[in-house]
């Protein structure tokens, strides 16, 4: 893409953060969407929640990269917690494509995150982007979430979904919290270990939406995460070994299941997803398997 301007929601966060680092690296214009009054040209002022944005700031905008939204993995699923999951998801998704829908000149493309949450509990079973949705409240949840961008969808602008996996980073995300238990030596295995983990490094995540806003033609949901899922059994070996530290420890299912309540099923269920649709449109990634993902974040 040629040297362009850009909206991003969620810019704070792990995935923003690093995307508005490359983006302004390559000297694109980012417009930040903050939730307070805005303090420099490059800030607009929205309230997801409330489903507002100030749509005037979004004029000329080449893209808009939505990826905003509280932590899944922050805390229990309690209801109220659940409902501004959902709130700053949907709502937040809806203003951003009406508005975007509404402007004279729209954007060319719509960047909407999701999750790997769409497919709900997979087993053993590899799935890609042709998989139906899952059932439960994640997604339920990510169908909501990618509903929400009709409005775009409908004023033609070319819509895509990232529905991103495990995000190994150093700091934030579930790999965040990891880093340090297996640091001291007191990592290990989540339950039985055989659940499946689709991961991605922050790297390759950045330069899938990248990848993903500059092809042209390219629209609908796109699983992000590294070609070759593997157990939590695998990943921990695999942390142990690169982190030259033991993994003895375990963690049993009704231990996570009393300290974490529902959202314990996101860490004991098996994702086994497949990034094919993202492979045939021609991206290649940095980091395809574990051990070098794992690096690459320390």
């Amino acid at each position: 893409m040629e040297r362009s301007r850009i909206a991003v929601a969620g810019a704070s966060g792990l995935i923003g953060s690093a995307l508005v680092r490359s983006l302004t690296a390559d000297g694109h214009q980012v417009v930040r969407l903050v939730r307070r009054d805005p303090r420099t040209p490059d800030e607009v002022r929205w309230d997801p929640e409330r489903k507002y944005v100030d749509a005037a700031g979004l004029a000329g905008c080449d893209a808009v990269v939505n990826l905003a939204g509280a932590n899944v993995g922050s805390r229990r699923w309690t209801d109220a917690y659940k409902a501004r999951l959902r709130a700053g998801r949907v709502l937040g998704t809806a203003a951003l494509a009406e508005a975007a829908a509404a402007l004279d000149e729209p954007p060319r493309v719509f960047v909407n995150g999701s999750a790997i949450g769409y497919y709900g509990e997979t087993g053993d079973r590899a799935v890609d982007e042709d998989a139906p949705p899952g059932e439960g409240f994640l997604p339920e949840l990510c169908v909501e979430w990618e509903g929400a961008a009709a409005p775009a969808q409908e004023a033609g602008v070319r819509t895509v979904f990232t529905r991103t996996g495990l995000v190994v980073a150093r700091q934030g995300g579930a790999w965040g919290r990891l880093f340090p238990l297996f640091k001291a030596g007191l990592g290990g295995r989540m339950g039985d270990g055989r659940q499946y983990w689709s991961f991605v490094s922050l790297h390759d995540e950045v330069a899938a939406i990248r990848h993903l806003m500059d092809t042209e033609g390219l629209a609908g949901p796109f699983n992000v995460t590294a070609p070759h899922p593997l157990t939590n059994r695998e990943i921990t070996a695999a942390m142990g070994r690169v982190l030259r530290r033991p993994t003895l420890f375990t963690v049993p299912a009704p231990v996570l299941r009393g300290v974490l309540g529902e959202m314990a099923g996101d860490v004991l269920g098996s994702q086994r997803v497949l990034p094919m649709r993202l492979l045939e449109s021609g991206f290649t990634f940095a980091f395809p398997e574990i051990e070098g993902v794992i690096r690459a974040a320390l």
